[in-house]
């Protein structure tokens, strides 16, 4: 629990590792008032805003696109023409207009997301609105016709900004889908395992069936039960979603990629057990689940440095690639995440063989060793009771020469 505990010790003051994307199309007085209040909000307790040309972006779709592709943790943008339009509202009575958009994604995280991207890319816009108070409020307040209700109401309101949450995900559950749901899969296998070694060895398999009989069954059943279980996983997923959108393709992806990872610490199980004796198990069971759940449970722009390492474990990654299935292919990490799973998964299956070999020759080895110490019992059984029956032979022996003595 001190590793847990020690990822989050003072993340707060990490917030600024997130990367905002600011892009000013306006150029004019609301674009400067966003700057104006970053400079007042900046901090470590504050995501880092970039300010990029327009040039680089020249469409808002391509902000939604970056965001989408995991480059920035969420952006915020000027609209082109912002600052006439708020003019022209002053000074007609219109409605103020929309002059701001914000953009994150809501499935990456989604506790994060909403605590650290969504929340400052709100703070900000509230301090842009009262930046613009201290910049322009005097001024047009000067020029201003406040007679009419609508220009009262576009003065009081000036900044009025858009969201677009790349994917919604606002079901109670999703505060389990990094937690909880990343220790499970990880638990099971355990305890199948545990299951498995013990029919195995009350059926005497390892010694009456050969290593390669029974590393082909294993690996078999282990399929097998892996995919049951992914399955049942990925069902009460989707069974407690709520209104958050999913199609049949994410069901299945989510599937597949559950399943891998199942059998990923299937194999790490497997592999153990049969090295390290059960009384030990339980350490490397929790151990296994803390560093685990340790690299999900939090983004690792919210870590010390030191634990990026956790890059190379099998959870990580996995939790990776599902964000990218719920969120419709944003956040795109297969060319990290696959090669690091099927690295696992390549090595755990001859590794898991070759465990069975040692396994089956132990399992001989130690009923040879009983075979051979019972038959020195009997051995010496055997060799006791000769001596005893030579013993009462001898002993009736003496009793015949005392019968045939004549009794004075």
């Amino acid at each position: 629990m001190c590793y847990i505990h020690a990822t989050q010790f003072q993340s707060l003051t990490r917030s600024h590792n997130f990367k905002l994307l600011y892009v000013d199309y306006d150029e004019g007085v609301i674009g400067k008032s966003v700057s104006d209040a970053y400079q007042d909000l900046q901090g470590d307790s504050f995501p880092t805003l970039h300010q990029v040309a327009s040039e680089k972006y020249p469409q808002p779709s391509d902000i939604r696109d970056t965001v989408c592709r995991g480059e920035y943790w969420g952006a915020i943008y000027a609209k082109s023409d912002g600052s006439a339009n708020l003019t022209s509202a002053l000074e007609s009575g219109a409605s103020t207009p929309t002059s701001l958009a914000y953009v994150w994604n809501g499935a990456r995280y989604p506790v994060f997301s909403q605590s650290v991207i969504y929340s400052n890319l709100l703070k900000l816009i509230q301090t842009t609105r009262s930046t613009y108070y201290d910049n322009n409020g005097s001024a047009v307040a000067a020029t201003a016709n406040f007679s009419t209700p609508a220009t009262l109401k576009a003065f009081s309101d000036p900044i009025r900004a858009e969201q677009i949450n790349i994917k919604e995900t606002e079901e109670g559950t999703r505060v389990f889908y990094n937690t909880i749901s990343m220790a499970m899969p990880i638990v099971q296998q355990f305890f199948y395992m545990l299951a498995l070694n013990g029919i195995g060895s009350v059926f005497n398999a390892f010694t009456k069936l050969s290593w390669q009989i029974n590393a082909l069954l294993r690996m078999s059943v282990s399929i097998l039960y892996t995919l049951i279980g992914a399955l049942c996983m990925t069902g009460y997923i989707w069974a407690y979603r709520e209104t958050w959108h999913q199609t049949g393709s994410h069901f299945a992806l989510t599937w597949m990629i559950l399943w891998l990872l199942m059998h990923i610490n299937l194999l790490f199980f497997d592999i153990t057990t049969a090295f390290v004796e059960i009384q030990w198990m339980p350490y490397i069971v929790l151990t296994w689940v803390i560093l685990n759940v340790a690299t999900t449970i939090a983004p690792f722009e919210m870590s010390p440095a030191f634990f990026r390492w956790g890059y190379a474990l099998p959870s990580h990654e996995a939790y990776q690639v599902l964000m990218q299935i719920w969120s419709g292919g944003c956040n795109n990490r297969l060319y990290q995440a696959l090669p690091i799973m099927f690295s696992w998964w390549i090595i755990g299956v001859p590794t898991s063989v070759f465990a069975m070999y040692h396994r089956c020759r132990k399992a001989v080895a130690q009923v040879e060793i009983s075979d051979r110490e019972a038959q020195e019992k009997n051995a010496a059984a055997n060799q006791t009771a000769t001596v005893i029956h030579g013993s009462d032979r001898k002993w009736r022996g003496h009793e015949d020469m005392a019968q045939a003595l004549p009794v004075r």
